[in-house]
């Protein structure tokens, strides 16, 4: 084994019996730490679950679900286990739709937290004589001190740049010979509108090789436009505020699906509407339980994050489960004329088409299905080359999603395109009425 593959050999490549039994001796602490919350106390007592009556994994299915419910209704510390006093930071979401999700962590907590961060970066060949570049907002917004973090457990150069100021980002990317960069999918399209608009090549302009990508659902195909266009290998990440943030899961050099920590999370894909297991590698909801977190544990939390587990061993050494690229979220599902679709599946045809740029709006209203989607070149004089692409387009979508959409083909610039936040990618007008 090469030792210089891992960031932590031991953990990574420890041999599943035995990562299982410290699966389950981390299940029955997190049970214990969890009878510290009222919340959990009172969940756990009415089901007669100790630390004790947890004998193997499988029990885990005797624990009650969390949702985000439930972190809004104990807004703001009702699920913390350990007094304020020995918490260092919080994180908190925006809160738009009622109280936001708070979440607690210890000093312990935020050095695991950059532990995972930094197996993940070590994982897809970052070390440290690298310059590591975050794109990504600080503050509350997790991934900001997540990656930084990480990347500082690495030992390279960090550029903590923040979201936004795309030209700025690309001064930064050249001037300090970045060659690792965090940036979610849609914005590292947008870095590289931005360099052709100012004449930059990032193939012989920059030292760019890797590009860290998530927080938003994204096709194979985006990733590998992605990959062509920056001259880059696009590794995906998954993260999600609840457990800590980035660092949850992460893809290999192999790129064959993303590598959970099961030292750090106990995970189960269940039918979001039975909230039963599904078969072995059928599409269905992650659910989460933490393993190593002090101040505030979460039990089977329900992240609506729609995957499936990836069979077998992954070539990298490493016994962790793996996980498909994410397919969007089960509350995020459209269903039109009785068909559920997901915007995914839209975007990996319209991807597809080289004429087409990578943004594009999906629009509901009464039973009818709108995309507008942006011309990656001008050529809206050549009508009868639209009027053909776009019914090739709408053939595809119809064969994919079952439903015949409305097509619009927009010139480059048309959609509004946020340098800060995730891109929008579906307008749902149905909800207003």
């Amino acid at each position: 084994m090469n030792q210089e593959m891992y960031f932590n050999p031991e953990l990574e490549t420890m041999p599943r019996k035995q990562l299982e039994q410290l699966q389950l001796d981390r299940l029955r602490l997190t049970i214990g730490r969890c009878m510290n919350a009222p919340f959990y106390r009172e969940q756990l007592g009415a089901l007669g679950i100790t630390p004790d009556s947890i004998q193997s994994l499988d029990d885990v299915r005797r624990l009650p679900f969390t949702t985000k419910d439930d972190l809004r209704q104990n807004y703001p510390f009702g699920l913390a286990c350990v007094p304020l006093r020995q918490c260092t930071r919080l994180h908190s979401s925006s809160g738009t739709t009622g109280n936001p999700t708070v979440v607690l962590h210890t000093q312990k907590d935020i050095d695991e937290w950059a532990e995972a961060v930094a197996r993940c970066l070590w994982m897809v060949g970052a070390r440290p004589d690298d310059v590591f570049q975050n794109s990504a907002g600080y503050g509350m917004f997790t991934a900001g001190l997540g990656f930084q973090y990480g990347a500082e457990r690495v030992g390279m150069l960090t550029v903590p740049a923040a979201a936004g100021n795309t030209k700025r980002q690309i001064k930064f990317i050249c001037d300090f010979g970045t060659t690792v960069l965090h940036a979610i999918p849609s914005y590292a399209s947008r870095i590289y509108d931005v360099m052709k608009q100012t004449g930059v090549d990032p193939r012989t302009d920059t030292r760019l090789r890797v590009l860290c990508i998530g927080a938003e659902p994204h096709s194979e195909e985006q990733r590998q436009r992605i990959e062509e266009n920056l001259g880059v290998k696009a590794y995906n990440s998954y993260g999600i505020s609840e457990m800590m943030g980035p660092g949850v899961a992460f893809e290999c050099l192999e790129q064959n699906g993303l590598h959970i920590w099961e030292d750090y999370f106990l995970v189960e894909i269940i039918d979001p509407q039975t909230l039963e297991p599904v078969p072995e590698g059928e599409l269905g909801e992650l659910v989460i339980t933490t393993l190593n977190r002090e101040a505030m544990p979460l039990l089977r939390y329900r992240t609506r994050d729609l995957t499936r587990f990836l069979p077998g061993e992954c070539p990298c050494g490493r016994h962790h489960r793996r996980i498909a690229r994410l397919q969007g979220r089960s509350d995020d599902m459209i269903i039109l004329k009785g068909v559920n679709i997901f915007p995914i599946q839209v975007e990996k045809i319209l991807l597809k088409f080289p004429e087409l740029s990578t943004d594009y709006l999906i629009t509901l209203e009464g039973d009818t299905m709108t995309i507008d989607v942006e011309l990656r070149e001008l050529f809206t004089d050549d009508y009868r080359r639209l009027q053909d692409l776009t019914a090739t387009i709408t053939r595809q979508l119809k064969d994919e999603i079952l439903v015949t959409p409305k097509v619009r083909l927009v010139p480059k610039g048309t959609l509004a395109v946020s340098d800060e936040k995730k891109a929008v990618r579906v307008r749902d007008l149905r909800k207003l009425f």
